[in-house]
């Protein structure tokens, strides 16, 4: 399994496994159960989660994939902004905590930037992590402002990914961003990496993708994984769409190969309003 590294040298998979209305269908719960185990016996030990994911219900499924399993995983959640005050993000925690049926979260994210300070959410991070609840902490869907507001504070420059929606489609973090980012040795945690599907039925990635041997949803995570500091969270509940997405990591796209990409799915020319799902 390829890697990222974390600033702080922790090194995780460079595909992990999005869980976003996983758990809601208890119908589903037999299959996503399995989905997410096979992921784990494949490699993918990364889990991305939320509090906001069904109020919880993606958490405690989680907890149900992963039982006997907890060592094997790199488990990530998020506090919504509306808890992301001292005290607030405390209570979430433990929530999350209970829900996950587990003693520490490995990468705790505020989920986007609300109302509380900056500054009051990193200090409720850092105690945390003193306290051994949380292993690293970081942000999500923070544009550049943000971040460099955010770098500024104590603490601020201790994040360890911004995760945000990046995708072919979604090309925008490139243009100021990304660079940021990288010039820090800080990670992107992409987001929504087939757009909710919708990139798997694009003519022009179809095409790509029939020339190259490989399924659209493999070409999308492979030009992705091609960066040595994006991690891929693909959301499915199925284990056969699984083993499909984790064949991307079979196709390494050559320097024409992404040559071509950017023809198809022109990058960025000029700054734009941060996208968001």
């Amino acid at each position: 399994m390829k890697t990222v590294t974390l600033p702080s040298g922790e090194s995780v998979p460079a595909f992990g496994m999005g869980t976003w209305n996983i758990g809601d269908d208890r119908a589903a719960r037999t299959e996503e159960i399995a989905t997410l185990r096979l992921g784990l016996d494949l490699g993918a030990r990364l889990i991305d989660t939320a509090e906001m994911y069904g109020d919880g219900r993606s958490e405690e499924l989680i907890a149900q994939a992963i039982q006997g399993r907890r060592d094997e995983v790199f488990l990530v959640s998020k506090v919504s902004p509306h808890n992301a005050s001292a005290q607030g993000v405390s209570a979430a925690c433990e929530r999350s905590l209970r829900r996950l049926q587990t003693d520490r979260i490995d990468l705790y994210l505020l989920h986007w930037r609300g109302s509380v300070p900056l500054a009051e959410t990193l200090q409720a991070f850092a105690r945390l992590k003193d306290a051994g609840k949380i292993r690293h902490y970081g942000v999500s869907n923070l544009d550049l402002a943000d971040m460099q507001e955010l770098w500024k504070l104590p603490g601020g420059d201790d994040v360890a990914t911004d995760q945000l929606l990046y995708n072919l489609t979604r090309r925008g973090i490139e243009w100021d961003l990304l660079l940021w980012l990288r010039r820090r040795q800080v990670p992107v945690m992409a987001y929504s990496p087939l757009e909710q599907v919708r990139l798997v039925s694009n003519r022009k990635l179809a095409g790509f993708a029939a020339r190259h041997g490989m399924t659209p949803a493999q070409a999308a995570l492979a030009w992705l994984l091609a960066r040595d500091d994006v991690i891929v969270i693909p959301k499915t509940s199925r284990r056969e769409r699984l083993q499909e997405n984790l064949g991307a990591l079979d196709h390494v796209l050559t320097a024409a190969q992404l040559a071509e990409l950017d023809r198809l799915f022109a990058p960025p020319r000029g700054p734009s309003p941060l996208a968001m799902l």
